[in-house]
């Protein structure tokens, strides 16, 4: 292992900690993603260019990842209704609603949903539905930054309503 490649790694690893948490909000996921992040650093070691960016080139990664295991995870949890309409629903496979506090709970959330303006409402639904960020401004023809604002907004003020369901 190149010396100089070792310590920029070992350099970095406080703030993609930092980083990590931040894109997963979660301490023991931000500990996964700064692992996973480091183990692709080294075995793509050969593909970075000295004297370059490492900082931003470590940045990048954990990103990508990060958003790779996020559509992993919304693949896996939709699945499609096989009956006449054939709708798409983005829950988990063994949601059904067989409980009734699963049922109020789902019931909940989407009335928290209804409730918001839909400037708001429309970009978090179609961000819920796996659009990009990129392809939400395109379709609705707003700036890149006022959907992630309305969808950062839409987040916390939905955290802030469901704060009893969790």
């Amino acid at each position: 292992m190149n010396d100089s490649f070792q310590r920029d790694l070992v350099a970095v690893q406080d703030e993609l900690l930092r980083y990590a948490f931040k894109l997963t909000m979660d301490r023991d996921e931000a500990y996964d993603l700064l692992q996973e992040t480091s183990l692709k650093a080294l075995d793509n070691q050969d593909k970075y260019t000295p004297d370059t960016n490492f900082k931003g080139w470590m940045y990048t990664i954990m990103r990508n990842i990060f958003i790779n295991n996020y559509r992993k995870t919304v693949r896996d949890q939709t699945f499609v209704d096989r009956t006449d309409n054939l709708y798409h629903l983005s829950l988990p496979q063994d949601a059904g609603f067989a409980s009734t506090e699963s049922a109020y709970d789902t019931k909940e959330i989407r009335r928290a949903v209804n409730t918001l303006p839909r400037e708001y409402r429309v970009p978090f639904a179609m961000h819920v539905s796996g659009f990009k960020y990129r392809e939400i401004a395109e379709k609705l023809s707003l700036p890149l930054g006022t959907v992630k604002s309305r969808i950062f907004f839409t987040r916390q003020r939905l955290q802030a309503q469901l704060k009893d369901f969790r």
